[in-house]
């Protein structure tokens, strides 16, 4: 039985990678439920494993009494006396009630309870390592695609990217490695559920946070992202070292940066827009790459009116008015657009 036992939890410790003080408390509480079962329902007893001998013990405990009026649970102070001069009323006395054939009867109960509270052990450091993980970003393989979602292999989970989470326009294949934002992590009945996206405009910010040293570093601020996700991103940021372009910074030597991004967004538009403090010059930067004439601000109506050269007013306003739409919503100020003249 001890030989059997151990070498149930020796495979699971090592398959699962969970301690063995917690195997033998779930193993221990395993037992209980067998000796319950298949013998004595009424008792109130303890399991106890031995750490080094793996010897299994049955204990049934019993509360020391003037008049016992339940036999399974309570002792007469003289039969308590008889065991242990020691004891007195009120005490509990441990006594060894472990069957012969305990072992042989009980062992395949205990592994299956054991195994089971296991797989909850398990799913609660998933549960925990992968909530860690909520608001940046894991790579993985795609395993398949069911019903429009995309389930990527993540290493000890798999995680799904719904159909709304993907930008319009991307395609995935099985053995894709894809990059994705975890957006929520769920706790249920089947385990736990890591729920990625492609569209989050968190997953540019990882990417950048990922790819430019200066901002890891603290040196550049990303101030905030506007992305129409599978088309276009507007990212504002910000130097706190006059010595350090932030443009250029996340641009990188030769557009090598900002180009690995654009990669892993399938070749979606980046525009790297410098961040200001006065709400002229940061709207102005926001409507790259059109150039802006003038901007006149409203402060009470949180609006601005801009002007630009007759022949970039459609630049400016992008397609279906995209461009000044990420504007807007990057500066968070209303935009009108007119042309010179």
């Amino acid at each position: 039985m001890e030989n059997g036992l151990f070498s149930v939890l020796s495979e699971i410790c090592e398959e699962k990678g969970i301690s063995t003080d917690v195997m033998i408390d779930a193993l221990e509480a395993a037992l209980v439920a067998a000796y319950k079962k298949n013998f004595d329902s009424a008792q109130n007893v303890e399991v106890i494993l031995d750490r080094e001998s793996g010897v299994v013990k049955v204990y049934a405990k019993k509360k020391v009494v003037d008049l016992v009026f339940e036999e399974a649970e309570e002792i007469d102070i003289e039969d308590a006396k008889a065991i242990n001069a020691n004891y007195q009323l009120g005490d509990i006395v441990n006594i060894e009630v472990t069957p012969k054939d305990f072992g042989r009867i009980s062992a395949m109960t205990a592994k299956q309870v054991v195994t089971q509270r296991i797989r909850e052990a398990e799913r609660g450091i998933i549960y925990s390592e992968y909530t860690e993980k909520t608001n940046d970003i894991v790579s993985g393989k795609i395993e398949r695609i069911e019903r429009g979602n995309v389930f990527i292999d993540i290493g000890k989970i798999e995680a799904m990217l719904p159909e709304k989470e993907q930008p319009a326009g991307e395609t995935y294949e099985v053995g894709d490695m894809i990059k994705c934002y975890v957006s929520d992590v769920r706790s249920g009945t089947r385990g736990t559920q890591i729920i990625v996206s492609r569209t989050h405009p968190g997953l540019v910010k990882k990417l950048f946070e990922a790819e430019v040293p200066e901002i890891k570093e603290g040196i550049v601020e990303i101030k905030n992202i506007a992305r129409e996700a599978g088309s276009r991103t507007k990212i504002a940021v910000y130097s706190t070292d006059e010595n350090v372009d932030a443009q250029g910074a996340c641009i990188g030597p030769k557009g090598i940066r900002v180009q690995n991004i654009g990669d892993e967004l399938r070749n979606e538009k980046i525009d790297i827009v410098k961040w200001s403090e006065d709400p002229a010059e940061f709207i102005a930067a926001s409507l790259s790459p059109a150039k802006v004439t003038s901007t006149v601000i409203n402060e009470e109506e949180k609006s601005a009116s801009v002007t630009v050269p007759e022949y970039q007013l459609s630049l400016a306003i992008g397609k279906s008015g995209q461009n000044v739409r990420l504007a807007a919503r990057l500066t968070g100020w209303k935009i009108d657009i007119s042309a010179e003249g």
